[in-house]
Parts: structure tokens; sequence; C-alpha cells
């Protein structure tokens, strides 16, 4: 009998870091792939995931008092645990030093990316994570473009590249391996964050239970 793949394929946590890449208000209106309502709550998904599972975060802007505005909050709300760096106007985050040596005090070689836009602010640190050595994922659906072709061909060039694309319910769904865990109820109300219709699931279940407790 072949073994199975045990999970050796997917995401391993205690080898990850999350990096939030310029998740700013005003970089907010000019996304147009994906509805800001979706971004936002994928976003907090992955910085609500990080706290539950101890995954390491770090988040970084250009300039957040510049037109780009400010960071969304509920990053640091959600994970309190997030170590802030600030650029000096770098672009490409790769190209600050702190945030490098941020990224590699970690320990982690996996690195899971999301980011708005996804063809500047992800794009160019991951590629140049991939380059270093890093494993890197691109989360689509926690980063945002201005159009769907800037968004579609940073898909293509991510995949030339090897970095991996992929979707906050798939990461979710990487880390979280088994029900049978200690969080798997916290976990589940991820899901209805990443697939809001899975709330539907959630409140179908419960009140089975509770019509079956009544029945007894």
């Amino acid at each position: 009998m072949l073994p199975t793949g045990g999970g050796a394929a997917l995401i391993d946590t205690s080898d990850t870091v999350i990096l939030l890449l310029d998740h700013q208000a005003g970089l907010f209106q000019t996304v147009k792939d994906i509805t800001v309502t979706e971004l936002r709550n994928n976003t907090i998904m992955l910085a609500k995931l990080a706290t539950l599972l101890k995954i390491p975060v770090i988040n970084t802007a250009s300039e957040p008092n510049g037109p780009n505005g400010p960071l969304m909050p509920e990053i640091h709300q959600f994970a309190p645990h997030a170590q802030y760096i600030g650029r000096k106007g770098e672009v490409n985050a790769w190209d600050n030093p702190d945030f490098v040596n941020a990224v590699r005090a970690t320990g982690k070689k996996t690195l899971i990316m999301a980011g708005v836009w996804t063809s500047v602010c992800v794009m160019s640190p991951a590629l140049d994570a991939k380059a270093a050595g890093f494993k890197v994922y691109a989360v689509m659906d926690a980063s945002g473009d201005p159009s769907e072709i800037a968004s579609r061909t940073t898909l293509a060039r991510f995949i030339q590249a090897g970095v991996i694309p992929t979707s906050t319910n798939a990461v979710l769904s990487e880390t979280h391996r088994t029900w049978n865990r200690p969080e798997a109820a916290k976990l589940a109300e991820l899901y209805a964050l990443a697939a809001p219709n899975y709330q539907a699931v959630i409140e179908s279940y419960l009140k089975v239970l509770e019509v079956g407790k009544t029945a007894k």
C-alpha cells in the first residue's frame, strides 16, 4: 500500500511567518478585482488565524502618512503580536533592510504574503524573497489590484517565478489540518470569514444540537 502524502506538501505552521503588506485605506479605494469587504475580511481572517495558531506576523507600509492612507487597524486588533516595520519610502518592502532583517530574524523559511496592490506591494517582495531562497505563498484574495488584468498578469508572473498562489480558505484549511484539536471551534468561526455562507452551516449544526438536547 502506497503511503499517503501526510501533509508534507502543505504549509508547516512551525516554519511560517505571515507578511501583510500595505493594507492601507487609500489604496483600498483603488482596488477593482475584489470587493473591499472581501479583502478586509480575508485579511482579518489571516490575522486571527495567526493569533490562534501562534504564527508570527510582520506588517509594513512605505508611508502611512501619505496619500495611500493609514494601515487597516484590524491587523493589530486581531493580531496584537504583529510586528510593524515602517519603511523609508521604498515601494518594494524587500528593499528595506529593517523589513528583510525582521523576516530573517523569525528563522522561518515559509512566507505567506498578502497586500495591496498585488502587482506591486506583493509581487516585488515575493519575487525577491523567492530568489533569496524562501518558500513564498501569495494570498490572492487577501490582496487587491486596480484591475482584473493587473491581477491576472501578476498571477502568471508568480507561477512563472515559483511563487505559490493561494486563497485565504486554502491557507486556513492547510494550517487547520484536523478537527481533532482544541482550537477546532475557533477555527470553524474563521471559515465564516473566508467563506461567509459557511456561517449557515455552523448555525444549522448548532440548531440541530439544540433541538437534540430539547428532545431528550
